[in-house]
């Protein structure tokens, strides 16, 4: 098939890998948002489709990667988490090896709930969920003081989160 006829063919035909969302996905995507405990009939109701076709258009978002995972939100006071730091840190030396080395242990930190690297200012911004000072302190030995590499670490802590939402800002359709 010429390269032209098969761009149009997977434009017009939503279940094609790489279609643009429609209007059915992103409502689809909009309510499970809002709640991914929704069983597929009424997320099906919720979103104007039919069950079935809801269930294959959640299975296509989930393989093309568009729905990265379903997750229970939790309260952290609730659970015993109570310090939220947003920390900043400069590395000493910017190679791409280094960046991709701190990184990755950030990544692999329990505490870490976000890893940003950011341009210009910092090489990372960090947001830490811990349970107080001292495992703040223990973190701090653990991810930046260990670290030859790490130059500068600057830490803001919250002290009243206003809003918190995991929500993605979806175009009209």
């Amino acid at each position: 098939m010429p390269e032209s006829v098969n761009k149009l063919a997977k434009m017009e035909h939503p279940a094609a890998p790489d279609a643009p969302l429609d209007a059915t996905d992103i409502r689809l995507l909009d309510q499970l948002q809002q709640d991914a405990a929704l069983t597929n009939d009424a997320l099906a109701a919720r979103a104007h489709t039919s069950p079935a076709t809801c269930l294959r258009r959640v299975k296509r978002l989930v393989e093309r990667g568009i729905i990265e995972r379903r997750v229970a939100i939790l309260a952290p006071a609730k659970v015993g988490t109570l310090l939220t730091a947003i920390v900043e840190v400069t590395l000493d030396r910017q190679g791409n090896e280094r960046l991709d080395a701190f990184e990755k242990r950030a990544v692999d930190e329990p505490a870490v709930q976000q890893c940003h690297r950011v341009s210009p200012g910092p090489d990372f911004v960090l947001t830490v969920l811990v349970a107080d000072m001292p495992a703040y302190h223990a973190l701090v030995q653990r991810l930046f003081t260990e670290d030859a590499n790490v130059r500068n670490v600057k830490t803001y802590f919250s002290v009243h989160r206003a809003k918190f939402d995991t929500r993605v800002p979806l175009p009209a359709r």
